[in-house]
């Protein structure tokens, strides 16, 4: 019988079983490959970040803040600066034996133990900011320590190494970091720089390791310094000037500026009272963070019937030395205009009679004169005119300072509410409202042959890289009035200092010194400083004033000009005579005396 070779179905060979292990072998390595392909590769991103989770600290570095600078003389100097301190935070997921860490916290930095244990226990966080601005000595003592999860940064913070010095200019900067009014706050973005990011792969104690490839680090690009236009010895004397005669005066509030006419810049400006940016957490009236000279709008008085004359003058409806008629009073909506009591009478008067013996019934006159003769709609349109796009009143100036306001101008369409007798009490600075900086740049461009300069305070930008940026004058608005229309005005003006006592007095023939007072009622709408009022019907109180002046010092031209606002001042006779202008007296002898006004040559 020969031997059976039929293999049975479902048996195998050797050989066979052999291959089909090899196949699966090589399946199972397949996917052993495709997986760790998977995780090492298109993965690694995701299982790399979650690896390093509980080593990967990430902290932001701050950028060093811009300084501020302003001019000495010749030179600029420092009058904001950083100081370095320290921010001392923990990360709780590292700290170990918190009662013990809470307990060193508080003796070293003050403060409650139980305040700093609840910090570092702090769960799902990994940063918790324990203190902010610790000395260097504190924070050496602290990190001796070296507790896990502990640990600290160097941070610079502002100091104002001057002290109140133009505190309502600058501003401050808050614990956050921010700017907070003043320059600090209008220029945050140039002064703060870009922030910089550190990230650390650290071991099981939370110390970074110095050699992982892990640790990425973007540096934090420094803020841009800032040189501002105002002069720092006029800046001082023009705080001590406004300081020692507001408190003669018995006033709660006043400001007081000095700006260059020819190119807008502002060379010192200060309001009273006034604080200490480095201690502002310690001001209990915000009302001293404004700068009032750029943010507290008032009827300003007689001082504006230096524009009323420039407009008509440069209308052409008057000459300097035009005189007329002048009645001692006028009805205007049923409404009688007065002047005060030293304007001689009715009789002929001339323009210089108007400013120096302020008669409201001479800015009046002015106005008809606008209207050929009487107040009306053509009269009334072209003072609005003046007022608004001439002279620039009613809107923000655009000056680098938070809170600016735009005061009001009434519009001159009649409104069935006596808008003749509104435009006659504009003409003297009533039933309008300006700001001492309004004032100052529209006296400039009616002084300076035309030319309206936006006021700044900004004169060169410096910036990390090295790179300085100077600030031109901005020229917002030329042929305001013409170069006849100012000659005619600094001369009328001259005449009125010329007519009024200063201590010493100023010798004409060698600077021209020219100058506006101004008395304003105050309006029972508007809240008295101090209180001491229960009025609360419309109109003005009859014992409640406030005082301003505006003027020049210069030599062939004005070099300077000077805006006074005294605020309620508590004083016998007109508020602008008796309060306004002494500060303006002693503004103006300083300016001669220290800082170089040019003398006349003709």
């Amino acid at each position: 019988m020969g031997q059976n070779t039929n293999i049975p179905i479902g048996s195998s060979t050797p050989a066979t079983r052999t291959k089909t292990w090899y196949i699966i072998l090589l399946v199972i390595i397949s996917l052993f490959i495709l997986r760790a392909f998977y995780l090492q590769v298109i993965k690694y991103n995701f299982y790399h970040k979650a690896a390093l989770s509980d080593q990967l600290k990430e902290y932001e570095i701050p950028a060093e803040r811009g300084q501020i600078k302003a001019h000495m003389g010749s030179t600029t100097v420092p009058i904001v600066l950083n100081e370095n301190l320290y921010t001392v935070f923990a990360d709780p997921t590292l700290v170990k034996n918190p009662s013990d860490v809470s307990e060193t916290l508080a003796s070293i930095l003050g403060g409650s133990e139980s305040m700093y244990k609840s910090q570092i226990t702090t769960k799902d966080t990994r940063y918790v900011v324990l203190a902010k601005k610790v000395p260097k000595s504190k924070e050496q003592a602290l990190m001796r320590h070296k507790y896990p999860g502990i640990a600290s940064t160097e941070q610079p913070y502002r100091t104002y190494p001057d002290g109140s010095l133009a505190s309502q200019i600058l501003g401050f900067v808050n614990d956050s970091g921010q700017g907070v009014y003043g320059i600090e706050q209008t220029l945050n973005n140039k002064l703060a720089g870009t922030d910089g990011m550190l990230k650390a792969v650290t071991d099981i104690n939370g110390v970074p390791l110095a050699a992982s490839k892990g640790n990425v680090q973007k540096a934090p690009v420094a803020g841009t310094d800032v040189t501002l236009t105002i002069d720092v010895g006029m800046q001082k004397q023009l705080e001590d000037i406004l300081a020692k005669d507001t408190q003669k005066a018995k006033a709660p509030l006043a400001s007081a500026l000095i700006m260059d006419p020819n190119t807008g810049a502002i060379k010192a400006m200060a309001n009273y009272p006034t604080y200490d940016p480095s201690k502002y957490s310690q001001v209990e009236d915000a009302s001293l963070f404004n700068d009032a000279a750029v943010s507290h709008p008032i009827e300003v008085g007689s001082s504006m019937k230096t524009l009323t004359t420039a407009a008509a003058l440069n209308q052409g409806v008057i000459k300097p030395n035009t005189t007329y008629y002048d009645p001692a009073s006028w009805t205007v909506d049923n409404f009688k205009i007065t002047n005060i009591e030293e304007d001689g009478g009715a009789g002929v008067k001339s323009i210089g009679d108007i400013l120096n013996l302020s008669l409201n019934t001479g800015a009046t006159w002015e106005l008809m004169q606008m209207g050929g003769g009487q107040i009306n709609q053509k009269g009334r349109d072209a003072w609005y005119d003046y007022m608004t796009n001439h002279f620039m009143l009613g809107k923000p100036t655009g000056i680098e300072q938070e809170g600016e306001a735009s005061g009001i101008v009434p519009k001159p369409q009649d409104n069935g509410a006596g808008i003749d007798l509104t435009y006659a009490n504009t003409a003297f600075g009533q039933a309008m409202t300006a700001t001492p900086i309004q004032m100052g740049a529209a006296l400039s461009a009616a002084l300076n042959g035309g030319t309206y300069y936006q006021p700044r305070l900004v004169d060169s930008y410096f910036a990390p890289d090295g790179t300085e940026t100077q600030v031109p004058p901005t020229v917002v608005k030329s042929n305001v009035v013409s170069q006849q229309t100012s000659s005619g005005l600094i001369a009328l003006m001259e005449y009125v200092v010329n007519k009024h006592f200063f201590t010493p007095g100023f010798d004409q023939n060698t600077y021209a010194v020219g100058g506006k007072t101004g008395t304003a009622q105050v309006a029972i709408s508007t809240p008295i400083i101090g209180g001491g009022s229960d009025k609360a019907t419309g109109g003005y109180y009859d014992d409640i004033f406030n005082g301003t002046y505006v003027g020049f010092v210069g030599g062939d031209k004005p070099q300077y000009v000077i805006v006074v606002f005294e605020i309620q001042p508590k004083v016998a006779g007109y508020a602008g005579t008796a309060a306004a202008q002494p500060v303006f007296g002693d503004l103006a002898h300083m300016l001669i005396n220290n800082f170089g006004v040019t003398p006349r040559t003709k």
